[in-house]
């Protein structure tokens, strides 16, 4: 079923950016062979104050023996990102088109916000900055829920060449404080609070747990400006918008209301100011800071197998000619779509598509602030009806999640003028796939399984929907300027069909530069293992056809009786099973075979989890894979441990699997009441 090949539909790929397997690999070919002339004919599509000389478009060395780690795109030139996606948008005559469509948590909150208005607004937001003392290169760390002023703040810190550090609204004070810390952040932003589904998030009093432990330790925010969200939410009725293009926060983006029943709000006011204060007599005009192509744009930290976050870094211009370009080839987006990336802000995946790359291709798109299954489990497909959503980009996770209450919720909504599905974050079973394309998509949607990471920057590895014949469960092919390489144990190169360690072999224009005020990590994390590569961390696996298949972290791998296996290889098989409807595998230590897998299985709703379906699943695994991939133990699990983002947390699953009750820091689960449900059902093995 895997190996199955659906070719992208005729009308789609005949209206296509790019419309066949030969035009990609024209384009291809040019962008490794003359990446100079490639990016620098896409460069044109945007504003340079100054341009870049020809022979500065492109240097970089990726071999530790000939020196540091570097990577340089068009030195020389300077520009401004915000100017590129509002300005020249505004410009060119789009002023009224709506860039954003916000979603609230509840569905009776919404709002919009045209190119002209997020001009506007982002130009007072720098102003109200540049009032806090905050200048080019200063850091601004931000912990907002996804609310308009998120975008607004990020694009205020381009206007004035700050660099944003958004840090995810749901972690600790303490990841909070320690992103603070390492990045010495001069000014934070955030809301008094925010409803995810039915619970209430107090942000602000998190805040003010972060910045005390800040202080502590020898670092002090200078300022803490709070957009006033509760208020306009509990009083939906009064005031006027000043800020939004019309909805139903009655309140606007500048405006506070005078809700009932607010929380206590932690305050002190030789720090702290309300964002619409300041706003208020702010100027909405502010003249772009010219920034250098290599200056740094955003910090963004990912964990790191340490334990310490790496704050990896990306710079201005090769960023965003590359979030542009993916994200116009890799949707096939066109001027009249409506595209929605679920993915939270907080994630590098919205920071390129939700707000770069959308913004660069002047597109509209949904900023949900929800969940899927609130306030039913049907959430997902009302937006899309609502909005008439024609690219949906969401994770494997949620579609998972979503397969198990059946296709009715589905077919209830018109989901007619979906063209293209994505999904990010981990690679997808083919099962999921299968159901995303045949009941989600009508079967005439093209799905760009898109493989990427934080260090990349935008897509490394994806279809494109127009001349990418799909397998199901599969990345496909490299993006333009990629060269993937796998490698094995020793770094040979693995040629045709095998698998190993997945690197690259030179740089594309977006991947990050280094790891915030500490480049030596950065050389031994990506460039140390691997001399004259940048090593992913990931395994991938080539099929006979040149197909691209992620096989998981390097660390995700299984070595049962020495037989290397991926846990992606096995739960895919797990969740074939119409009673499964996600499955997680971690390994766990045997005295004869090593390790041996140890298997949590998720059953659909209205399944029953015993004896036989264990029979079952063990019979699967070792039909599929072989008599050696046999697990050893099958745990009932009514939910797994994932971080709000939805990646599973596998560590913690390994303690579960050994029985060992120190699971360590579970301040970033969703439900972190799940780890002792699974602990009171684990098997006495």
């Amino acid at each position: 079923m895997a190996d199955r090949i659906y070719y992208p539909k005729s009308a789609l790929a005949e209206a296509a950016h790019c419309k066949s397997m030969e035009q990609y690999k024209q384009m291809h070919e040019k962008s490794i062979k003359n990446p100079e002339e490639f990016w620098g004919e896409i460069a044109k599509q945007f504003y340079w104050e100054t341009p870049t000389s020809d022979n500065k478009f492109f240097s970089y060395n990726f071999n530790l023996n000939e020196g540091d780690i570097f990577i340089k795109w068009m030195e020389g030139a300077s520009t401004n990102i915000s100017f590129n996606l509002l300005d020249k948008n505004v410009k060119c005559g789009n002023g009224d088109k709506i860039a954003f469509y916000w979603e609230g948590n509840d569905p009776d909150d919404y709002s919009r916000l045209t190119y002209r208005k997020l001009l506007e607004e982002t130009c007072k937001f720098a102003n109200v900055l540049k009032s806090k003392g905050v200048e080019k290169g200063d850091r601004v760390a931000i912990y907002m829920p996804m609310i308009l002023e998120l975008p607004i703040a990020m694009l205020a810190c381009t206007r004035i060449g700050a660099v944003h550090s958004v840090v995810f609204a749901g972690y600790s004070s303490d990841s909070l404080a320690e992103r603070m810390l390492d990045s010495k952040a001069k000014v934070l932003i955030t809301t008094d609070g925010v409803w995810r589904g039915p619970k209430l998030l107090l942000l602000k009093t998190i805040c003010d747990e972060a910045m005390a432990k800040v202080k502590v330790n020898n670092h002090e925010v200078e300022s803490c400006i709070v957009v006033s969200h509760l208020r306009r939410l509990a009083n939906p009725h009064g005031g006027g918008s000043t800020a939004t293009d019309g909805g139903n926060i009655k309140n606007g983006i500048n405006s506070n209301g005078n809700g009932a029943n607010e929380p206590n709000i932690p305050w002190d006011d030789d720090r702290d100011c309300w964002w619409h204060e300041e706003m208020e007599d702010a100027e909405p005009s502010c003249y772009p800071v010219w920034i250098s192509a290599e200056d740094p744009l955003f910090i963004l930290y990912t964990s790191g197998s340490t334990g310490k976050p790496k704050g990896v870094l990306h710079t201005t211009a090769g960023y965003l000619i590359y979030a542009a370009t993916t994200f116009k080839y890799v949707f096939d987006y066109k001027p009249n779509d409506v595209f929605w990336c679920t993915a939270d802000i907080g994630w590098i995946t919205g920071h390129t598509y939700v707000v770069y790359g959308p913004l660069a291709n002047c597109a509209t798109s949904v900023l949900f602030e929800g969940t899927p299954f609130h306030p039913q489990n049907d959430r997902y497909w009302s937006v899309i009806d609502k909005y008439k959503v024609s690219q949906f980009y969401t994770a494997p996770t949620a579609i998972r999640s979503l397969m198990k209450f059946g296709d009715s919720l589905v077919k209830k909504y018109d989901l007619t003028t979906l063209r293209v599905l994505g999904s990010v974050g981990e690679p997808i079973n083919s099962e999921a796939w299968l159901w995303f394309y045949n009941l989600v998509g009508h079967g005439k949607c093209s799905i760009a399984d898109t493989f990427w990471q934080t260090e990349t920057g935008g897509h490394v590895i994806t279809p494109l929907p127009g001349a990418t014949p799909m397998k199901p469960g599969s990345a496909t092919f490299p993006f333009f300027g990629v060269l993937p390489e796998l490698l094995d144990e020793d770094g040979k190169i693995i040629e045709g069909e095998g698998e190993g360690y997945l690197v690259f072999r030179q740089p594309w224009p977006g991947m990050m530069r280094t790891l915030y005020a500490n480049h030596e990590r950065f050389q031994t994390t990506y460039f140390d293992r691997f001399h004259g590569y940048y090593c992913t961390g990931d395994g991938a696996r080539r099929d006979a056809d040149g197909y691209l298949w992620i096989t998981g972290r390097i660390d995700d791998m299984l070595n049962v009786s020495g037989h290397l296996m991926s846990t992606a290889e096995v739960e895919s098989v797990l969740t074939e099973h119409p009673a499964v409807a996600e499955a997680a595998v971690v390994s766990k230590p045997h005295p004869v075979k090593g390790q041996c897998l140890y298997c949590f299985i998720t059953p659909n709703e209205g399944r029953k989890f015993e004896k036989q379906l264990e029979d079952e699943l063990k019979k699967k695994v070792r039909e599929k894979i072989g008599p050696f991939a046999q697990p050893d133990v099958i745990h009932h699990a009514p939910g797994l441990p994932k971080t709000r983002s939805g990646k599973i947390m596998r560590r913690i699953l390994r303690k579960i699997a050994i029985g060992d009750r120190n699971v360590g820091d579970t301040s970033t689960l969703a439900d972190d009441s799940i780890v002792d449900t699974l602990f009171q059902l684990r098997p006495q093995v």
